[in-house]
């Protein structure tokens, strides 16, 4: 995803996320992003050397309120 497009709604996004969809969905930087998705108990996974996380996945974490989104360093790039 490029960066200068808006992320409007649920169904824009592709059903498996990478770092930066995650980023730019919380708002974060990019080194928070890494730091979170390395975070036990979040949704991503290896596609090679890839980090991915399922859409589905992110937003049921997310739902939950999970304490971990609220630790993530509010660091800015």
């Amino acid at each position: 995803m490029n960066d200068k497009k808006k992320l409007k709604n649920y169904d824009d996004l592709p059903l498996v996320l990478d770092v930066d969809d995650v980023r730019r969905i919380m708002g974060i930087s990019r080194t928070s992003a890494y730091e979170l998705v390395r975070t036990p108990g979040f949704p991503a996974f290896r596609s090679g050397r890839l980090i991915k996380v399922s859409k589905k996945a992110f937003f049921d974490w997310m739902a939950k309120g999970n304490p971990a989104a609220d630790n993530v360093p509010s660091t800015t790039h």
